[in-house]
């Protein structure tokens, strides 16, 4: 994009008052940005208000600065990786956004741009949502959805980036990508609530390099956004507009997950929920979702049928199962008791006592072997629960 493109492009963007919406009427009516910005008050009057056309005829004090800042960012991209911004009049623009109410006029984009022009934006593609504290049971199986809908069928992963479910989503299409496929394809794109030079949370640092990577960072914010909780939401139109289906591993029945999948619905998409225990909150929207129509999801295989979507030259990953009880009469009699005790439902140390029968010091002891294990999780509130392993 040429320097005076860009700069009215953004411009555009920056003007006060002046949303997406407002941005699209204004392109609609005079083509390019630059066009816009040739036109005299009387003309953009017949557009917008009184005070959306004053401001739209002083450049905003910050273009300066962010002109810059976008510049330095397209020129510093790590080896490996390419960025772009890319508008509503660039080929790379997914149609898939065309289609919605609001479709962001720019989006910046960070990773696999190649693969993204050689192959266009992934023909399969499953946004995972969910909780920000999902149990570990959740955390585990969102990471293996992704990775098996990878392994099976070459299904890209789009989320937001978060922590928990969202994290665990990526690491798991990361995780099937791997190294021999890095920018062969996108495995798993990331949609951003913030600029897409600002990481959030700070913990999933090393996760935005990896999927830099191995895949696609998107966001509509200009460089420099913060995380502001009003951008959450709204970004959840791009993941679902993005993805083929929506799947709902964990969640509380008021949660951002919810309003993706509500968006997914409206956008004639796929909802699929994954059913949980009744005595958990989290599982309490993925039921709501199902009461209302959602497909159920209890492995990959069942988003695969839904979607019609043959299965490609690697199997399915056999789905999460709970680790089976050793043979009777040995040293781990002790541990499979306390297993089965567990059930798969959060439990309290109450209850295990009352269900085993066991002092609280043997009780702990256990307990503790099993975490340590990966076989059981402690959960807040004093809650503990059994982990299923791939």
């Amino acid at each position: 994009m040429e320097h005076a493109e860009l700069a009215a492009w953004l411009r555009l963007l920056l003007t006060r008052g002046i949303g997406s919406i407002t941005a699209r009427r204004l392109l609609a009516a005079f083509g390019q940005p630059q066009a816009v910005f040739l036109q005299p008050r009387e003309a953009l009057r017949c557009i917008v208000s009184s005070r959306q056309a004053d401001a739209l005829l002083h450049a905003p004090a910050e273009l300066p600065a962010q002109l810059a800042a976008v510049q330095q960012w397209l020129r510093s991209a790590p080896q490996g990786v390419q960025r772009r911004i890319v508008t509503l009049a660039d080929t790379l623009y997914p149609t898939a956004l065309l289609n919605i109410e609001d479709p962001p006029p720019l989006l910046y984009m960070e990773g696999q741009l190649d693969a993204l022009q050689q192959n266009g934006w992934p023909p399969r593609a499953i946004a995972i949502v969910g909780s920000r504290s999902p149990t570990p049971q959740g955390a585990l199986n969102a990471q293996h959805f992704a990775r098996d809908l990878w392994h099976a069928a070459g299904v890209c992963t789009i989320s937001g980036m978060a922590l928990g479910i969202d994290g665990a989503a990526h690491e798991g299409a990361l995780e099937a990508c791997g190294e021999k496929q890095r920018r062969a394809a996108i495995a798993t794109i990331a949609v951003l609530g913030s600029g897409i030079n600002i990481c959030y949370p700070r913990r999933h640092a090393a996760l935005m390099e990896r999927i830099a990577r191995c895949g696609l960072l998107v966001s509509e914010y200009p460089l420099g956004t913060p995380p502001q909780p009003a951008n959450f939401p709204r970004r959840n139109r791009i993941i679902s507009a993005l993805a083929h289906g929506t799947l709902v591993v964990e969640a509380a029945l008021r949660s951002g997950s919810l309003i993706t999948a509500r968006l997914a619905a409206e956008q004639g998409k796929t909802v699929f929920a994954v059913p949980g225990s009744i005595h958990s909150q989290l599982s309490r929207g993925a039921h709501s979702l199902l009461r209302q129509g959602a497909c159920l999801a209890e492995s990959a295989q069942d988003i695969l049928d839904e979607m019609h979507w043959a299965p490609g030259s690697t199997a399915l990953a056999a789905p999460p199962e709970l680790p089976p009880a050793p043979p009777p009469d040995t040293p781990e009699d002790e541990n499979a008791a306390l297993l089965r005790a567990l059930g798969t439902d959060p439990v309290s140390l109450d209850a295990l006592q009352a269900r085993t029968g066991w002092p609280t010091q043997q009780l702990q002891v256990r307990l503790l072997e099993l975490e340590l294990a990966g076989s059981a999780a402690r959960l807040p509130g004093g809650l503990f629960q059994r982990i299923a392993s791939a």
